[in-house]
């Protein structure tokens, strides 16, 4: 793998002007702000505890023996993930360009984390979830039930998959009718395949809001849609997810270290570092659907 000390050098006066451009990437953290904030934590992981739904009693007679009802709960852990970006710069190099590469570098490295950062909380999203039962007890997990999947069927993302998303967050209670913010990840795969569907795209509300701008970014049918071009992907499938807000809890380790110093073991090379530590975990089931589709 290149190093700074075998590519810094196209990037000498003679070769470059007065500036580096950043190449085509996702830059900010697109999931983070999509799913719960469970705050700062210490410690390896965090846990979220999850209560149930529970049912009421009939009262049929006066003066009856109270009855206790069963308060279902259950724990979700959260194992915390060390991440970090680096990267020397060689200080006999500085004077021979135009242009200091210290806060382009820092820019890039912080585009780097951020996307991983959006694939821990992808993976949590449909992945499987660590559980507890009792402190004395050992540790579970919970894979998304077949309940909460809508396979591809050997097709593209169609509006029927859509609406039998959107049914399942109804059929679960889990919609805005109960004050949930719900969200749907999009690439450009299924991007193509919507725009290409006169089914969706006939409306004039549609029409003007999707096929004009070219994007599925904003609201509609329900979802706030989130671009997002690192999908699962498994031969000529991929996987999609849409979900409540609530459904996941993002907590944060360490919260961004950034030091930039000289590497006396280096002859003094500039080295900029950044670390961070986070973890997310699926708290419940009912509120995350994942979409297969052909590409």
């Amino acid at each position: 793998m290149s190093t700074n000390n075998e590519t810094i050098t196209q990037a000498f006066v003679q070769q470059f002007a007065d500036g580096y451009i950043m190449a085509a990437q996702q830059k900010e953290s697109r999931l983070q702000a999509t799913v719960s904030n469970y705050g700062d934590v210490t410690g390896s992981s965090f846990t979220a505890n999850n209560m149930g739904a529970t049912e009421a009693n009939d009262v049929t007679s006066r003066l009856s023996d109270t009855v206790w009802n069963d308060n279902p709960n259950d724990t979700r852990v959260a194992l915390m993930q060390d991440k970090d970006w680096s990267t020397p710069i060689d200080k006999y190099d500085l004077p021979k360009l135009k242009a200091n590469p210290q806060g382009t570098y820092m820019q890039n490295g912080l585009a780097a984390l951020n996307r991983k950062k959006d694939a821990v909380i992808y993976q949590s999203l449909i992945g499987t979830s660590i559980t507890r039962a009792g402190e004395a007890l050992p540790y579970g997990s919970i894979a998304l039930p077949s309940s909460q999947k809508i396979l591809d069927g050997g097709v593209g993302m169609t509006k029927a998959k859509l609406i039998t998303a959107k049914k399942l967050f109804r059929k679960n209670e889990a919609d805005e009718q109960n004050g949930e913010d719900l969200y749907m990840l999009y690439d450009a795969e299924m991007l193509e395949d919507i725009l290409s569907d006169t089914t969706l795209t006939s409306a004039d509300f549609m029409a003007v809001q999707m096929l004009q701008d070219g994007k599925l970014s904003g609201h509609w049918l329900g979802f706030t849609w989130v671009p997002y071009e690192a999908l699962n992907t498994s031969g000529t499938v991929k996987t999609t997810v849409a979900y409540a807000k609530s459904s996941t809890q993002f907590g944060v380790g360490l919260n961004r270290d950034i030091d930039i110093g000289p590497r006396r073991d280096k002859r003094n090379a500039i080295q900029i570092y950044i670390g961070e530590s986070y973890g997310a975990v699926r708290t419940d089931e009912k509120k995350v659907v994942t979409i297969d589709y052909q590409f």
